[in-house]
């Protein structure tokens, strides 16, 4: 497929885990409708960002996947005609609990899932109180538009994922993130077009947006958005979205460009994995 029509979405917390649902399964229709052949949600898009306190009865947002809601975008994918990439909580067992992302294609078929790896513990990022690392590696499924990958938020400063998705063929990588300000203002400019550029792929990066107040109180944050897609090139496609607003972000993107960088700049032909070795030493 030459030029693929995708889309992002970023999202204010409703307060509670239907209504997210049903508001995300209008941004699929909306996106299905303006053309769009693939979209990805923010990171644990039905539910709140519960990383900000420790608490277990945030356990209760995890299911099962495939399971409940995965069989619910199932439904909608294959009525649409659109991938879908849906981050969820994921209970493999009881007390075994992963930060996931599920792949469904347009036909309505679950084709696997992305856990994330790269599990943050800091202030208002209590991650390790939720989630176990990943330890399904680095996956990249064949879908209806390409060849798709996932990298969830905090894995997006570890380059070797990125590096790792390209070399299993990526032609896009999605990265839901729930990003708040600081630090992360300048790495959220600067981290997804380097990474496109270094691996040559198309990347979709998309925040969460507002501040949970009635979920946190005084310990929420206020997620900025500013969504966007970059190219293989590492620049912009279309402008970057607001820090503020609900949106579904479309764009096109001309796979073309995969084999016009490639073939200019020859990075995966002069890496050199022979050196590389103190990369995977503890």
């Amino acid at each position: 497929m030459a030029v693929v029509r995708a889309a992002i979405t970023q999202a204010t917390w409703t307060g509670d885990k239907e209504s997210m649902i049903v508001k995300h399964e209008g941004f699929v229709r909306d996106a299905a409708a303006q053309g769009a052949q693939v979209i990805c949600f923010q990171e644990l898009f039905y539910g709140p960002y519960f990383g900000i306190i420790q608490d277990p009865k945030y356990y209760e947002y995890a299911e099962s996947v495939p399971g409940p809601t995965v069989e619910r975008f199932r439904a909608l994918a294959k009525e649409h005609n659109i991938v879908i990439i849906l981050p969820v909580y994921e209970e493999e067992q009881p007390g075994v609990l992963y930060n996931t992302a599920a792949v469904i294609d347009s036909d309505g078929r679950y084709l696997g899932k992305y856990r994330k790896h790269h599990i943050p513990n800091l202030p208002q990022f209590w991650e390790k109180f939720y989630f176990r690392p990943g330890n399904l590696d680095y996956p990249v499924f064949d879908t209806a538009v390409g060849k798709v990958g996932v990298y969830i938020c905090y894995d997006r400063h570890f380059p070797e994922g990125w590096r790792a998705l390209g070399l299993n063929g990526a032609q896009i990588v999605f990265n839901p993130s729930a990003t708040k300000p600081g630090l992360s203002n300048r790495l959220w400019e600067l981290e997804q077009p380097a990474a496109a550029a270094a691996n040559q792929y198309f990347i979709a990066a998309n925040n969460r947006i507002g501040t949970e107040t009635q979920e946190f109180g005084d310990e929420a944050v206020t997620f900025y958005g500013s969504s966007y897609f970059v190219d293989p090139r590492g620049n912009y496609v279309g402008d970057v979205a607001s820090t503020d607003t609900d949106e579904v972000v479309i764009r096109d993107l001309d796979f073309t460009t995969l084999r016009e960088v490639r073939n200019a700049w020859q990075f995966y032909r002069d890496r050199r994995p022979d050196s590389y070795d103190v990369i995977v030493k503890p």
